[in-house]
């Protein structure tokens, strides 16, 4: 029994580590509703989000900006156009949309050369396959607005997406805005479990680190950088699969920060098998390890200001507590069988109900601020959200491997299906007037 002890004690301290910094993520509740409070927007529903467009105005101040839209492309055959013809729907002026073929093998090439021909706002340019980093370096070479807005060739935009992303930029303190994704493909269980995960993510912990002026990063598929400063600091790197994580920690560098728009939404498609998502999760997950490799200086220092101080912070919850997590399932395996550790089954039903009632909780106001009400129909995916967050865990513990090994690391990017689902669109986006 004696040798049990440090077993026991270790499965206690990491429990209780776990629980002690997933609590200090509250916070974030109080903070995402006074991002909405402040803005005046509090559970005003999607209609009051597309107020601009149905009134037939743009948002103040969008039209100051000239905007190059940056599409890199990697054997996109099967969305690029559905994603370059929304972006064309685009009400702002003088709009021009920047195609970069990564060397292809599919029709990539046909599809954009088509899309150039017929729409004199499409430029297309091809290189020799180098990564999303370098394609997108080049899709700046070639682009001449003030505001760059990166994108992924998947996405489906609204007519006021961008000049929604637009009104952020309206500070001059801020370089680099951030919208809303949501999955596009809501076809599958999977799929369904992330719609309703991704409100954690841009309900709640988007809108309270735009707060706290410590948004970590500018997804890849919907953001805006003045177009100077992206040139000033150097543009992507082109020696990490998290470009985008990495280009946003430069732009709080330079002295600038980030903000979130949530009404700058775009569908785009979420893995739709484990395998998919299993690589996909492993590459964001590589991306950040690389990152942090890079900027480690940054994390904890108080001369970065509170941005500094969160990073230490998000190292410990998105690096530390993953494997943390894993040791403890661990430890409960060797513990339990062997009589080690006593589990009391009304605590264990308690727990239970606690953590449940507190998720779905969580979810449902994350679905409430970004009026999302659809989505409440996908909350029975719920109970999966342990074996997903198991999940999560390895996919950090297989990417600190993979680093420490040092093994390549490209695009890699998901296979995409075109599957565009009408529970999707419905409530983002509407019917053009005549």
């Amino acid at each position: 029994m004696a040798r049990s002890q440090p077993l026991t004690w270790a499965f206690l301290v990491l429990s209780a580590a776990i629980l002690v910094v997933s609590s200090l993520k509250l916070v974030y509740v109080p903070l995402a509703v006074w991002f909405e409070l402040r803005r005046g927007t509090m559970l005003r529903g999607a209609r009051a989000l597309r107020a601009g467009p149905q009134a037939g105005r743009h948002p103040p101040g969008s039209d100051d900006f000239s905007v190059s839209v940056i599409v890199p492309a990697y054997n996109e055959a099967v969305v690029l156009r559905g994603c370059i013809e929304s972006i064309l729907r685009t009400r702002h002026p003088g709009l021009e949309i920047v195609i970069v073929d990564d060397g292809s093998t599919d029709g990539t090439p046909e599809v954009m050369n088509e899309l150039a021909g017929a729409h004199e706002a499409v430029r297309v340019v091809s290189q020799p396959n180098a990564g999303k980093g370098a394609a997108l370096n080049r899709g700046i070479a070639q682009a001449g607005g003030n505001v760059l807005v990166f994108v992924d060739a998947d996405g489906v935009f609204s007519p006021m997406t961008i000049p929604w992303l637009l009104t952020g930029l309206r500070d001059p303190h801020v370089g680099a805005v951030c919208g809303d994704d949501r999955p596009v493909n809501l076809d599958r269980v999977q799929t369904r479990l992330l719609s309703v995960i991704s409100h954690l993510g841009t309900g709640l912990a988007r809108r309270a680190l735009s707060v706290l002026h410590c948004l970590p990063i500018v997804s890849g598929n919907i953001g805006a950088f003045r177009a100077d400063l992206v040139r000033q600091v150097g543009g992507f790197r082109t020696d990490t699969v998290g470009e985008d994580l990495e280009l946003t920690w430069r732009i709080y560098e330079a002295g600038y920060r980030v903000c979130f728009e949530p009404r700058a939404i775009v569908l785009a498609e979420s893995p739709s098998t484990v395998r998919a998502l299993w690589r996909q999760r492993v590459r964001w997950s590589r991306g950040l390890l690389q990152t942090v490799r890079h900027h480690w200086r940054m994390l904890g220092n108080p001369a970065h200001g509170v941005f500094g101080i969160f990073l230490g912070f998000n190292a410990v919850t998105m690096i530390v507590v993953p494997v943390l997590q894993l040791l403890v399932l661990l430890l409960l395996a060797v513990l339990v069988p062997r009589g080690m550790l006593a589990v009391d089954g009304s605590v264990v039903q308690l727990a239970a109900w606690l953590g449940l009632v507190v998720t779905v909780g969580l979810t449902v106001l994350g679905i409430a601020l970004n009026a999302a009400w659809r989505d409440l129909g996908n909350l029975w995916t719920v109970p999966l959200w342990p074996l997903y967050s198991v999940f999560m865990a390895l996919t950090m513990a297989t990417a600190l491997v993979l680093e420490a090994r040092g093994g390549p690391a490209a695009w890699n990017k998901a296979q995409r299906t075109g599957v565009v689902t009408e529970q999707a669109l419905r409530g983002i986006l509407r019917r053009e007037e005549a």
